[in-house]
This record gives C-alpha cells, sequence and structure tokens, in this order.
C-alpha cells in the first residue's frame, strides 16, 4: 500500500451520511442500508438477519470463512413516562451519559416523524451554591415545549419512542473527525473501506470473507451473538474504538497509555487468539504501520469475545480505533488512525492463509 491518502471523496462524503443518520440500538436499518448501497460494487452478495446485522460476502462458495466486523449501533434514550405537565422522563437505550444530557436537542422518533425536544435543566441562579445536584438519570428531562401529556401524545409521543443526538459530522483541524456515534460506526466504514480496496486492487482471496456490521452491540453484544452462529466462521477480526487515555481525567496506571494520531491499537486478552494476533502485528511491523498496544483483563468488551467463544471457539483478534470523549456527541478520531486501520486490516487479510488453524498444536 502507498502511503498516500486511501481515502476519496466519495470515502469522506459516504462517512458523513452514514454517521449523519440515525442508528439507535434496535433500530439500525436506516444506516444498515447506507452501508450497503455503498458496500454492494465491492461484494459478491449480501446476507441479512431477523434483528439487521448486515453482512457482504466475497467468495461466498468459500468453505474457510474469515469475518471482518464492526458494529453499527449507536447508543439513544427510550421515552419513558411523561408527566401531566408534559415533561418526559427517559431510560437509557446503551450508555448513555446522564451527565452531557443537559442543554442537548434531541430528536424523538415518532410514526408521525422527528419531534425536537431539549433536555432542559435549571439556570444556575435558582441553584443552591452549597448543594449543587449532579445529573442524574431521574432528575433529567425533555421539554417537547406541551402544554401538557395530552398534547405529548398527540404529537406521536409515546413510553417507548426512541431518542437520539441530532450531532452531524464535521471535522476540525484538517484531521480530526468529531461526531455522535463514531463509536462505532467508524467500524463499519473502516470495514467497508477494506472491501472497496480489494476490490479496487484486484485482490483474490483464496477464502470467504464476510464483512459484518453488527447490531445491538451497546447493550451487551447481542448482534455479534447472533450472527456468529449464522456464519459459522474460522476467524474473525473485529475492529471498535478504545479510549484515547491523554484525555483530562483518565488514569493511564488504569487504563494504559493511547493516543490519538499514534496508529490502531492492538488488544492482548483471553479472546485474542495469539497466533492471529502475532500475524496482525507482524504485519504492521511489515509494512511499516505505526501501532500501540492495551492489555485488557476478563474481556475486551467487544464483540471479539462473542465471536472468540462461539461455535466451539473462533481464532479472534481485536484492532481499535482510539478516540475521545466515547459516548458523547463530540466524539473524536484522527483521519491518520482511520486510514492505518483499515491498512492493517487488510494487508494482515492478504497473509492468512486459506485453512489456516491458528492451532499451537499444529505441526
Amino acid at each position: 500500500m502507498s502511503k498516500k491518502s486511501i481515502l476519496n471523496k466519495k470515502s469522506i462524503n459516504f462517512l458523513e451520511q452514514y454517521l449523519n443518520n440515525a442508528s439507535p440500538t434496535g433500530y439500525e436499518w436506516t444506516g444498515q442500508k447506507i452501508w450497503m448501497d455503498y458496500l454492494k460494487p465491492y461484494v459478491d452478495e449480501f446476507i441479512t438477519d431477523t434483528y439487521g446485522t448486515a453482512v457482504g460476502v466475497i467468495n461466498p462458495k468459500a468453505k474457510y470463512k474469515v469475518v471482518i466486523e464492526g458494529h453499527a449501533d449507536e447508543i439513544s434514550w427510550y421515552v419513558n413516562y411523561i408527566t401531566d405537565n408534559g415533561l418526559i422522563h427517559v431510560i437509557r437505550n446503551g450508555g448513555s451519559d446522564h451527565m452531557i444530557a443537559p442543554s442537548k436537542i434531541v430528536n424523538i422518533h415518532t410514526k408521525k416523524g422527528i419531534v425536537k425536544g431539549v433536555f432542559g435543566w435549571p439556570a444556575i441562579h435558582t441553584r443552591s451554591k452549597e448543594k449543587e445536584e449532579s445529573p442524574k438519570i431521574e432528575n433529567i428531562t425533555i421539554d417537547v415545549g406541551a402544554k401538557d401529556k395530552a398534547e405529548v401524545e398527540n404529537m406521536g409521543v409515546h413510553v417507548g419512542c426512541v431518542i437520539t443526538y441530532p450531532d452531524e459530522f464535521h471535522i476540525l483541524n484538517g484531521d480530526k473527525f468529531v461526531c455522535r456515534a463514531l463509536d462505532n460506526r467508524m467500524g463499519g466504514f473502516m470495514i467497508a473501506e477494506v472491501a472497496r480496496l480489494l476490490h479496487e486492487n484486484k485482490k483474490k482471496l483464496p477464502f470467504g470473507l464476510y464483512v459484518t456490521n453488527s447490531v445491538q452491540e451497546e447493550i451487551g453484544l447481542r448482534g455479534a451473538e447472533m450472527i456468529t452462529q449464522r456464519i459459522k466462521p474460522n476467524v474473525a477480526i473485529v475492529t471498535d474504538v478504545t479510549h484515547d487515555t491523554t484525555t483530562p481525567m483518565i488514569d493511564k496506571k488504569k487504563e494504559g497509555h493511547l493516543e490519538l494520531g499514534k496508529g490502531p491499537v492492538v488488544a492482548y486478552a483471553p479472546a485474542v487468539q495469539q497466533k492471529l494476533r502475532d500475524l496482525i502485528t507482524d504485519t504492521a511491523e511489515k509494512n511499516k504501520i505505526e501501532f500501540q498496544r492495551s492489555a485488557c483483563s476478563r474481556a475486551t468488551g467487544t464483540d471479539t469475545d462473542a465471536f472468540a467463544y462461539s461455535n466451539g471457539g473462533v481464532a479472534s483478534a481485536l484492532i481499535s480505533l482510539p478516540l475521545r470523549y466515547m459516548h458523547t456527541t463530540v466524539e473524536m478520531v484522527h483521519r491518520d488512525d482511520v486510514e492505518n486501520v483499515i491498512k492493517l486490516i487488510y494487508e494482515s487479510l492478504l497473509n492468512i492463509k486459506d485453512g489456516e488453524t491458528f492451532s499451537y498444536f499444529d505441526k
């Protein structure tokens, strides 16, 4: 691969459209359609499942199967309770952060269309200086400008409506991508770019490649659990985001030292198959792709865990994208890291042999 940028104008336009579209957990299908439309020229066929996971397949007749995977869903809220005076209390759909909610504009998704609202918060003048109360799930509410519960319901809002933030994609300082839901639609974007590069560079793989955009990761890796049983892969390379620990208030002694612009992060964890991980790090060194290392404890907390422990054991590895401000509306990644994750997955695929077991007991 050359050192020039691998992202073209079409790539960035797709990324912007894909990120700006809402894709809350359990409601990922419109984003999946955007993703599949972009991927269509680069794959032979698609697999979809009941809950919305989408898979683009290259060489579908091959017996040996390799997955590259990201997840499509974003954190959100549900309408949980509407007060008599028309304020809306919420519960989480995924790991939504109550601390960032006050003063945020929201989109409430109804059968009548989007209803706009705001997370209100008491004015600073009215709050006690001696006993300042912090935002918490019990005291944040959404105001849609209605006078009472009946007016809210007439707008089409009811208990169970899903709520997302409308914050859209932009670029800071020429090379920092900023948006809500970079976690982890960046993963779906990056694996789609791998498929594009394989097609454009006319690379023929000796195995079936399953470019997998899973749903429902944010509530427990559920989409990956389902689709791995459908695909029954031999190998899975998962990509997700991880914390840039140079962000203020993060303890490096606990989280390790990981930084934007320093390259992809290769995980060390029980679920990560060591020989597959070594293939990835050897590939990075051979191709002079800068990378970082991260040690996980019992679990990676990503879809890697779902793939690794499925189907009697699947050789799995995790390549993460450093990110600042996770689960906020201003998540941030470095363009260079995005390109290097794509390059590392691409080059690693070219080094996987048909039928390779990665077993320590092979002669």
